[in-house]
C-alpha cells in the first residue's frame, strides 16, 4: 500500500452555547470530506471534553483541496467565534488507529 496523508484537529468549544452552530458545521463538514475526492476515512469522537475528528486522504493534495471548499472553509470562518483548537497532518505509511493518531495529535499538534 502507499502512504496516506492523516489529519487530525481538537476543538474545545467556547461554552455551552456554542454547541448547536459547532455542530451544524461540524456535519456539514463530514458530509463534505465523506464525499471528497481522495478521501479514505471521516471519523469524529469526543476525547476528555474534546471534539475530534480524524480524515485519512489519498494525499496531503487531496485534503487541501477539501479543506478550502464548501462546508468545511465556512466552518473556518466561523471557527474563532465557536472555540479553540489543534490540528496535525501527517505521512504514514498506513492508516494508524485513533489511538497512535491521538498521542502524535497531543504532541505534535499545532494550535490554530
Amino acid at each position: 500500500m502507499r502512504s496516506v496523508y492523516v489529519s487530525i484537529t481538537g476543538f474545545r468549544l467556547n461554552g455551552w452555547r456554542q454547541w448547536p452552530r459547532f455542530w451544524w458545521h461540524t456535519l456539514r463538514s463530514i458530509a463534505q470530506a465523506r464525499r471528497a475526492h481522495g478521501n479514505l476515512r471521516v471519523e469524529a469522537r469526543i476525547v476528555n471534553g474534546v471534539h475530534h475528528t480524524l480524515t485519512i486522504w489519498v494525499d496531503e493534495r487531496a485534503m487541501r483541496a477539501f479543506l478550502v471548499n464548501g462546508a468545511h472553509r465556512d466552518a473556518m470562518k466561523a471557527y474563532r467565534r465557536l472555540g479553540t483548537g489543534r490540528t496535525l497532518g501527517f505521512t504514514a505509511d498506513c492508516p494508524p488507529d485513533w489511538e497512535v493518531a491521538l498521542q502524535r495529535w497531543i504532541i505534535e499538534g499545532r494550535d490554530v
